[in-house]
């Protein structure tokens, strides 16, 4: 017997789930996947580093604006003067574009 709530398992003779207050069935449902299994191999290049907040921030609204796949790597690692910089990765089929456009917003 289970909770169909929280999935705890009673033994026979059981009926109601002592957490929850309901009611137990003999089998749990099968659950679905919700994370696909396609996962998809990106080819990233390196575009830049940089050490402030605000340009991670700020190269992230740009790329999110043109849809340009990247990874910023290290963007939560305390990203200061003096710490360890952030590294940008991009699409290696978009790398142009985003040079082109931290370039026009003189980022770069």
């Amino acid at each position: 017997m289970f909770c169909p709530r929280c999935k705890s398992e009673y033994r026979e003779g059981f009926t109601k789930c002592s957490d929850c207050k309901i009611l137990l069935v003999e089998e749990l449902p099968i659950e679905k996947e919700t994370q696909s299994t396609n996962a998809e191999y990106i080819d990233m290049e390196f575009i830049l580093s940089t050490l402030k907040y605000t340009d991670i921030a700020f190269i992230k609204s740009i790329f999110e604006d043109r849809e340009i796949v990247y990874y910023i790597q290290g963007e939560n690692m305390g990203v200061t003067p003096g710490g360890i910089a952030a590294r940008v990765l991009v699409k290696k089929e978009q790398i142009d574009e985003a040079r082109l456009l931290l370039r026009e917003h003189h980022v770069m």
